[in-house]
């Protein structure tokens, strides 16, 4: 495979948030596939408990300042930088004071749920694609990891799919265990709207809007889906393949990432 321009996305990367099964692996794929030759850009939310001055991150002014409606509302979009030294790397980080600055991620200090979680998903994943049309860099693949990121491929088809940096973009969803409980609201489905999208972009919602219909909604709009845990629901990866959409069986925290590599050329 000649070199691609790979867009990495994930809820967690190691060291910005506690290690997790998804934090290590996204810290450790965008070296590896790096060294095989690979353009990288890497992404993550800016959680209220990132230390920032220990992992030395800051604002790049020049990304920063859009205001995204999401419900009538408008809330600003700040990008902050950090660098992965050993690996070369730059961590863009999405940050917003209402849905980010000093809140977890899924849940809060008492374990309950936020019930912005559904909206904050709106707003990382058009952040995401507003910054990266900034850079001027226009991936050839787009891997995203996470409940957070799951709007990624829907709005990559659709409402950007004549923007230049992503007309050719293929995505790859890598699905993980069920991250959350509470069902996103009703409204979902219309609040997710932006620019000329209409509901029939969209689709409809398995309802009720849960974890499932979630991921089921990003594994319609993606090219490849990879199973990232081996606890992930079955009758994701299944619901794939009756897409016609290609899966990489196996757990792939095992996986080489020559293989992982050789998966984006198939798609």
């Amino acid at each position: 495979m000649s070199e691609k321009k790979i867009l990495i996305i994930a809820d967690q990367i190691s060291p910005f948030v506690a290690q997790t099964t998804m934090a290590d692996y996204c810290r450790q794929l965008p070296q590896s596939i790096q060294e095989l030759g690979n353009d990288i850009r890497t992404f993550m939310p800016k959680w209220g408990n990132i230390n920032e001055r220990r992992n030395q991150l800051h604002e790049v002014i020049r990304l920063s300042g859009m205001n995204l409606i999401i419900d009538d509302t408008d809330h600003p979009l700040i990008i902050k930088v950090a660098s992965l030294q050993s690996a070369r790397i730059q961590v863009y980080f999405i940050d917003n004071e209402d849905y980010f600055q000093n809140r977890l991620q899924v849940t809060d200090k008492e374990g309950v749920e936020y019930q912005d979680n559904d909206e904050r998903t709106i707003f990382f994943a058009r952040g995401v694609l507003e910054t990266v049309k900034k850079l001027r860099w226009n991936p050839d693949i787009i891997h995203c990891h996470g409940w957070l990121s799951a709007l990624i491929p829907l709005y990559v088809k659709t409402a950007y799919r004549e923007e230049p940096a992503f007309r050719d973009s293929k995505i790859v969803y890598s699905l993980y265990d069920q991250a959350f409980k509470q069902d996103f609201h009703d409204k979902y489905p219309e609040i997710l709207l932006t620019k000329d999208m209409t509901a029939s972009d969209a689709g409809s919602f398995q309802t009720p809007i849960d974890y499932n219909s979630v991921m089921k909604k990003a594994i319609e709009f993606s090219d490849g889906i990879i199973c990232n845990s081996p606890s992930v629901d079955p009758s994701l990866p299944a619901y794939a393949k009756e897409k016609g959409i290609k899966v990489l069986d196996g757990n792939a925290s095992t996986m080489s990432a020559e293989t992982i590599n050789d998966f984006y050329s198939t798609i």
